[in-house]
């Protein structure tokens, strides 16, 4: 989740992941050993395979020291300890795809439902026999059993396709609503952190009433399936979260039979597919028939910080809803300021002294209020005021506290420094709702993608990269159900215990669009993952380019390498009209562009793969277009080939709209520009080709293409830009 970070703590964070992973290279680290596919052979026993690979590269005759987890139900590969030189061997092994150290990954409403349009009770039309039918998996750090979210009542027995177990540890019970938990921490699979708890009731959390932090944001919190089923699988202890769990978690999920899964987890920076734990299990995943749901990280507003660039899963950036909530100062001379956080303590108008400065001594700003332009706490002060840069967006502190604009912040220092005793005081948050379209969160990870690059460019003068995100959805103040263990602020300071908070993050975005793709998903049961994403993605609405409060260094705040396609329309996504399709197949033929050979490949597909050395990676056939220009000075030309498919009537004609974006100098053309279909189902193809020169370094060029019958407006993404922005 993102609370006020800044780009030196997201730099400790990186540090401390990798010292995590490399203490000693004389001593023994784990690593997973991904072997793709499971081998269909009937004789094929997994767990035998891997201890005998290891007895092989260790020397070795008793290994169960070394096997730390066997992948054997949905995909193959173990995790185990091993040398340097020992994870060298395996590395050269027959069958084997990659092996890559045991990293560290990190954790990435009443309001925010209605926003999106899904409303409360009869409001919104639900299928509730099939979204009963409906498992949502959430990978993170467990679940608290008891909340009222996760009630029982009203439900029938689980699914009959439901394989997995109630494996959650002492004192832990499942019931018809949660009906499955699995844990790989050794913890047990109870929340402590409250972090799985907040995600999994956003996403499909029963409708509670009444439900608040401490009074502010009153409403029902209520998940987007509020009637579907729930498994939790506990990867995240209040240490870490590895490679090695969550690969286990991938492998379990898949073959207990939940129907989505979503994960608010990335790993810190972006890594090549074959090294990443959730790009592998999301493979697999996708292979049978499960879309997973991936947050795209915490590291904006920087650009090139996505973190979640496989194709084969739908990432979500986080978005503003109508809602925030604000906290105001008021001040000795009773001029009141705005600021934003989530303050629940009441000082009853009384005002205190206010110290300002850069660096603090504690005795003098006990019993004061303590104001500063950088982020700093006392514990001897009455509560804080800090300037608010770029993030503006309100979380939760241990003492009073508010986040003021520059303006409204230079305003109360030139109180302090005009008053002889200038004193302040704050009220309790409120809760404002405002017609103002949403934003992207300053937090909210940026693209482009630099994962997937086209290195068989004939003219090399450009490159392909993915887009992502591929939408956004709310992400910033979301109230959900909480662990009562941890504390609302993750300060230790903090000794309150709440069965509800306020948290912000791509992580709190993921679970809104896992809600949404179950909620198609409950009136199109036989669709396939990359037609709910493609869904998604093209019936999404353009983000708002206004950008009050945010730092001038945001510059792709406005652009679609912030909020990718756009943001979630449930609704309009249960009807897109036509529809990008994927397989596996497809991906992995991707996947041979990006110069995978077909003896790998044939281990991930576990089938024969003939890589053509024909197929561009700008072709795999997704929702949106992107690629990177190498000379700014030259005029240059980039064709992507698509396939739609008719999801909508019979005897349907669309006709091709470009718009541009911004003043882009683009010039696009679509071939051929109208599709006529005769039924549901056909396929129809196009090709786009757009050219331009001297495009604006500092912005991405883009437009939209919208395939329109006159009912449906089918709208992808296409973006050009220049310069490197890694």
């Amino acid at each position: 989740m993102a609370k006020g970070a800044d780009f030196f703590c997201l730099l400790v964070l990186f540090l401390s992941s990798v010292s995590a992973i490399i203490d000693d290279p004389q001593t023994k680290q784990v690593y997973v050993v991904y072997m793709g596919s499971l081998p269909s052979q009937l004789e094929y026993a997994p767990m035998s395979h891997h201890m005998s690979i290891l007895q092989e590269v260790t020397g070795e005759s008793s290994v169960e020291g070394r096997l730390v987890r066997s992948y054997k139900r949905s995909f193959n590969g173990f995790a185990a300890r091993l040398t340097e030189s020992e994870r060298e061997k395996v590395a050269e092994m027959e069958g084997v795809v990659s092996v890559f150290p045991n990293m560290n990954y990190k954790l990435q409403t009443t309001a925010s439902w209605d926003f999106l349009g899904l409303k409360e009770g009869k409001n919104t039309k639900h299928n509730l026999a099939i979204e009963s039918d409906i498992i949502i998996g959430v990978i993170d750090s467990g679940i608290w059993p008891e909340s009222d979210s996760f009630s029982d009542k009203g439900f029938g027995p689980p699914p009959k396709k439901w394989k997995g177990v109630c494996s959650g540890g002492k004192n832990f019970t499942c019931n018809n609503k949660l009906i499955g938990a699995r844990d790989y921490t050794s913890e047990g699979a109870r929340d402590l952190q409250g972090h799985g708890t907040h995600t999994t009731s956003t996403a499909a959390g029963n409708a509670v009433a009444n439900t608040s932090f401490y009074g502010i944001g009153n409403g029902t919190a209520r998940g987007g399936v509020p009637a579907s089923r729930i498994a939790a699988y506990k990867v995240c202890s209040e240490r870490n979260c590895t490679s090695e769990s969550i690969l286990s978690a991938f492998d379990d999920a898949i073959a207990d039979g939940v129907d989505l899964i979503s994960i608010s987890i990335a790993p810190g920076y972006p890594h090549k597919y074959e090294k990443d734990a959730i790009a592998i299990g999301a493979f697999h995943a996708n292979v049978k028939g499960i879309l997973t749901v991936n947050s795209a990280g915490n590291s904006g507003p920087f650009p090139a910080t996505i973190e979640s660039v496989a194709p084969w899963m739908l990432t979500v950036a986080a978005s503003t809803t109508n809602r925030g909530f604000f906290t105001k100062v008021v001040l000795g001379n009773g001029k009141t300021l705005v600021g934003r956080s989530v303050n629940a303590f009441d000082l009853k108008g009384k005002k205190y002294p206010l110290v300002y400065g850069a660096n603090f001594n504690e005795s003098l700003v006990q019993g004061k209020i303590l104001v500063s332009t950088f982020p700093t706490s006392s514990e001897v002060a009455v509560g804080s005021i800090l300037r608010d840069g770029y993030q503006y967006y309100a979380f939760i502190s241990s003492k009073p506290f508010s986040l003021l604009l520059p303006d409204d912040f230079d305003s109360l220092v030139s109180y302090i420094n005009s008053t002889r005793s200038p004193q302040g005081s704050f009220l309790k948050t409120e809760a404002f709702f405002n017609q103002t379209a949403p934003t992207v969160a300053s937090f909210s990870s940026r693209g482009p993608n630099f994962v997937a690059v086209d290195l068989l460019k004939p003219e090399r003068q450009w490159l392909v990269d993915g887009l992502q995100p591929d939408v956004s959805a709310p992400g910033v103040e979301i109230l959900a159900a909480y662990s009562p263990l941890s504390s609302p602020s993750e300060e230790g300071s903090d000794k309150r215990h709440v069965k509800y908070s306020v948290l912000s993050g791509t992580s709190m975005a993921c679970p809104h669009v896992a809600g949404v793709a179950a909620y198609i998903k409950t009136f199109h049961p036989e669709w396939s993952p990359s037609v709910i994403q493609s869904a998604i993605m093209t019936t999404a609405w353009p983000m708002n380019a206004n950008r009050t409060g945010f730092a001038s260094t945001d510059v792709l705040a406005s652009t679609e390498f912030a909020s990718g396609a756009g943001h979630v329309d449930p609704i309009a996504a249960l009807n897109p009209g036509l529809v990008y399709k994927l397989d596996k197949s497809d991906h992995i033929a991707f996947l041979c562009g990006l110069n995978y050979t077909s003896k790998t490949l044939q281990l991930i597909a576990g089938e024969a793969v003939t890589c053509s050395g024909k197929t561009l990676p700008r072709n795999l056939n997704y929702p949106s277009m992107s690629a990177k220009i190498y000379d700014s000075n030259n005029s240059f030309t980039v064709t992507f080939k698509r396939t739609v498919t008719n999801l909508g009537t019979p005897n349907s004609t669309y006709k091709s709209k470009i718009v541009l974006n911004r003043g882009a100098k683009l010039n696009v053309k679509v071939s051929p520009n109208v599709l006529s279909f005769k039924r549901v189902n056909e396929n129809q193809s196009f090709t786009v080709t757009v050219s331009g020169n001297n495009l604006n370094r500092k912005l991405p060029s883009s437009a939209n293409l919208i395939w329109s019958d006159g009912t449906h407006n089918v709208r992808s993404v296409i973006v050009v830009y220049i310069g490197d922005y890694s």
